[in-house]
């Protein structure tokens, strides 16, 4: 399974990416979690201490010296199919697994800010974060999970084929619903048409009707144990609400058909 996930900035998109890989580990798959926002924040989210993050991939110009221009030359196609393992973090499990399940192993790569990966960007960084990305999304058996932006084209036309859907994640406001229909939008345009909206901090209503939202949406309450919990932790696993949570997730698997 390789899912995307977009929306505007502060809806809950991370906080979603990050429950959703714990409910997979827990369930006995192995994990990627791709930190491809500019905030960097899923390895908070998802228990790391601030301190144990690697450095952004964007950030390690040595390795991005060596990877574009091996050789010489300039490459925008290098190899990076070592890259995954050498420069990936584990990520502990911090909720109780599934009874009787030996749960998997989630690894997360922290990419950095993409900019303007899907117009063609010749940015030496870039080439090296997009071949990265390409490489986890196509290659890997494992599920994959990417944090995006609210854009899509960072997954690029090539890369978006192999992934299995696009979760679009908004909060009940006009301007999240509208940023979420420019991202539906554009996925579809990149032929990502199979796409789930989750309204986060949902408290009523319907969504309103603008030409690109998903028909299907999945709502998901304020929790009070994540709004007593952010003052003081970035941590949003093992909340009080962890078996509501779950029960959402599920829904939004069997909602794109996975």
């Amino acid at each position: 399974m390789k899912l995307a996930f977009a929306g505007k900035g502060g809806v809950g998109k991370t906080s979603v990416t990050a429950w959703m890989a714990d409910w997979l580990a827990r369930q006995g798959h192995n994990v990627w979690m791709i930190d491809a926002d500019t905030a960097l924040s899923l390895g908070q989210a998802s228990g790391l201490d601030p301190d144990s993050l690697p450095q952004p991939i964007i950030s390690r110009k040595d390795l991005v010296h060596d990877r574009i221009h091996e050789g010489g030359f300039l490459n925008l196609n290098p190899d990076v199919g070592d890259l995954p393992d050498e420069l990936a973090v584990d990520v502990p499990l911090t909720s109780t697994p599934l009874p009787g399940i030996t749960p998997g192993r989630k690894r997360m790569l922290i990419m950095g800010g993409l900019t303007n990966a899907g117009g063609g960007c010749a940015c030496d960084a870039n080439a090296l974060l997009k071949a990265l990305l390409a490489h986890v999304v196509m290659d890997s058996q494992d599920c994959v999970l990417v944090d995006l932006e609210a854009g899509v084209e960072h997954l690029g036309r090539g890369t978006v084929m192999h992934v299995d859907g696009l979760v679009i994640v908004s909060e009940p406001s006009m301007r999240s619903f509208q940023t979420a229909s420019d991202v539906a939008r554009m996925g579809k345009e990149l032929g990502l048409d199979n796409q789930v909206m989750v309204v986060n901090r949902f408290t009523g209503g319907n969504p309103p009707d603008l030409p690109h939202l998903p028909k299907w949406y999945i709502t998901i309450p304020p929790l009070q144990g994540l709004i007593e919990r952010q003052m003081t932790d970035g941590n949003v696993l093992n909340l009080p609400e962890s078996g509501e949570i779950d029960g959402i997730l599920e829904q939004v698997v069997k909602q794109l058909g996975l």
